[in-house]
């Protein structure tokens, strides 16, 4: 399970936060239009080596509020994997 306490939120502003849980990888990165970009899709392959029909995405509002239904919603995709 991804704990949002453990999800910084001035990083992502700065950097893609990635990690992996349960057979899937994620990435939170700053759109850079003031919202969260969330993507999923399955191991065991990086962001970019992995095919983008296999991705998927949601944006969030780039704030704590954001952040926490970020997590949220990425502890709900575990199941898909």
């Amino acid at each position: 399970m991804i704990e949002k306490e453990k999800v910084s939120l001035k990083f992502i502003k700065k950097e893609p936060f990635t990690g992996s849980d349960s057979g899937m990888r994620f990435r939170l990165a700053n759109d850079g239009n003031d919202k969260i970009l969330a993507t999923v899709w399955p191991e065991p392959y990086s962001y970019y080596s992995t095919d983008d029909s296999l991705k998927t995405n949601k944006t969030f509002p780039l704030n704590e509020e954001g952040r926490d239904f970020a997590v949220n919603w990425l502890n709900e995709q575990r199941g898909n994997f």
